[in-house]
């Protein structure tokens, strides 16, 4: 499964959530696209206060305090 990930730059909860990814990534065949949102304007001003926000298939699926089981449930 291929999901994207967006993130900044010194955000506790999006360390946290790379971290909970590479432990399912231990386990599931999970790969990510990670997009900082402050590269582009339009994603910075949409996902600001969401970060982190982990979309599959193009549809936001989880965001801020993202837990192993949020991501394991998405297999």
């Amino acid at each position: 499964m291929h999901i994207t990930f967006y993130t900044k730059p010194g955000c506790a909860l999006c360390d946290e959530a790379m971290l909970m990814m590479k432990l399912v990534q231990e386990d599931y065949p999970l790969t990510w696209t990670e997009i900082d949102i402050q590269t582009d304007d339009e994603i910075h001003e949409k996902y600001l206060l969401m970060v982190p926000v982990i979309e599959k298939d193009g549809n936001v699926v989880t965001y801020g305090n993202i837990g192993y089981v949020d991501i394991v449930e998405l297999f």
